[in-house]
């Protein structure tokens, strides 16, 4: 078994699922096949029915789920909430397409035929989630495949494995056929070979870091199956010489530690106008160092733990090293010296000043650490906005709507926000980022049904 621990207190293991062997895994994916050769010939109307059944279902016992999440994730009771709410959203939302077009007639130069464009599913289909959204972003990838006839292996990440068989326990509660969605929990070293292995696999859709996301692409290149990856970001929000810093402070500290920072949305940059600096930082400093740190599921808390100890230490790591560099910490860089923080996972809401040689300006980091960098005018901070392997998410203040426009434009980025947030994209709104931060197939929206389904163009010559 593996054991799952609360990062709030890592003494207290709050579940215990198994530790699949690889010919487990490759019943799961026999399971799978036999259950897609089922459920695409099943009626999208009664897809539907299921997904809109499992969306009441979650809503029904929401509580219940934001509490399985907090405990084995960390994040507070409120950002629990929010994701359980986003799931049952997904599936209604995919749900909706089961009464939308799913092909078109096409004219024919050839006398007495009729073409036609249909879209099908694409088979079985492998979804790895990470622990970060471990309830959103399976139902972001589950939604479309299923709404679209496919069936699923699905992987979570070991350190929040919980939650999504909470989530596949509802679908089946709610009429899915039992061989359609298939979750498997396990080591890496144990099941990897045979998950990126199995003949059955069809499709790969990812969501994690970026250094794993190459690594599948590899692995994959010589076989035909398609890959999804939604990977790292390091994104910017730019805050111009007139926009409205205590607008920005707000949305940036919100950007920058909520959810501890682990989002891959997350603002990890700020780009300050040199001659607004001082007083944006200090309005920002303000509100990192009113963030009260502890366990989620206290009322009192608006910031909880990373979710498990190494990953807390590569955090700090990175702060170390910029701070080796000759970087300046602002506020923050420690881990809470509370004593009741003792055993969870901390690390206090970070500042840094940083200039572009130094690490933290390039490396993702995925805690509540912000690196701020001054700019000299427009130009030069979307130069640096765009300075970057990454280009998931930026975000622009300002007054001035032709600055905004063209900061949209010239932005290398897959999503780019105007007085909001780097993060907080809805359910279909198209989601996906450019350069190392993804594979060219969006999430999300309509264009989020594209990886699940093939194109098949047929011709008909009638009799008469």
């Amino acid at each position: 078994m593996l054991e799952v621990r609360d990062p709030a207190d890592v003494r207290s293991v709050v579940a215990e699922v198994p530790a699949m062997s690889a010919g487990e895994v490759a019943a799961a994916y026999t399971r799978a096949r036999a259950g897609f050769d089922a459920w695409r010939h099943t009626n999208p109307l009664d897809r539907a029915a299921v997904m809109a059944r499992c969306a009441d279902l979650i809503r029904a016992r929401a509580e219940e789920g934001a509490v399985t999440l907090v405990r084995e994730n960390g994040k507070t009771l409120a950002e629990a909430r929010v994701e359980v709410a986003k799931t049952a959203d997904f599936l209604d939302y995919y749900a909706s397409f089961a009464r939308q077009p799913w092909g078109e007639i096409l004219a024919d130069a050839r006398g007495g035929t009729q073409t036609t464009v249909r879209y099908e599913p694409v088979g079985v289909v492998l979804a790895i989630t990470p622990w970060n959204d471990p309830l959103l972003t399976p139902a972001r990838k589950l939604g479309p495949a299923l709404i679209a006839g496919n069936a699923v292996v699905l992987k979570p990440a070991s350190q929040t494995p919980q939650v999504a068989l909470w989530l596949a326990d509802l679908l089946m509660a709610a009429g899915l056929p039992g061989d359609v969605v298939n979750v498997v929990t396990g080591e890496q070293r144990e099941i990897g070979a045979t998950l990126l292995g199995h003949r059955d696999l069809d499709a790969l859709t990812f969501t994690g870091s970026t250094e794993t996301g190459n690594h599948l692409r590899r692995t994959l290149a010589d076989r035909n199956v398609r890959l999804q990856a939604e990977t790292g970001g390091k994104n910017a929000s730019v805050v111009l010489a007139d926009a409205d810093l205590e607008l920005a402070a707000a949305t940036v500290a919100a950007a920058a530690f909520g959810q501890a920072g682990q989002r891959c949305t997350a603002t990890s940059r700020l780009i300050v106008d040199a001659s607004v600096a001082s007083g944006l930082l200090e309005l920002l400093r303000s509100r990192a160092e009113v963030c009260v740190l502890g366990p989620g599921l206290d009322a009192a808390t608006t910031l909880g733990p990373l979710a498990m100890p190494g990953h807390r230490d590569d955090v700090l790591a990175h702060i170390g090293k910029a701070t080796a560099e000759g970087a300046t910490v602002l506020t923050g860089g420690d881990r809470p010296a509370a004593v009741s923080l003792e055993y969870g996972c901390y690390v206090s809401p970070t500042i840094i000043s940083v200039d572009t040689k130094h690490s933290l300006w390039r490396e993702e980091v995925f805690g509540p650490v912000v690196a701020v960098c001054e700019a000299n005018g427009f130009d030069e901070a979307v130069k640096l906005a765009n300075d970057s392997r990454y280009g998931l998410s930026a975000a622009v203040f300002t007054n001035d709507l032709r600055l905004a426009n063209e900061f949209i434009d010239r932005a290398e980025a897959g999503q780019v926000s105007v007085n909001l947030p780097t993060s907080g994209w809805d359910v279909h709104h198209p989601f996906g980022g450019f350069r190392e931060s993804g594979s060219p197939f969006k999430e999300q929206g309509s264009p989020g049904l594209r990886f699940y389904t093939r194109v098949k163009t047929s011709a008909v010559r009638f009799a008469w």
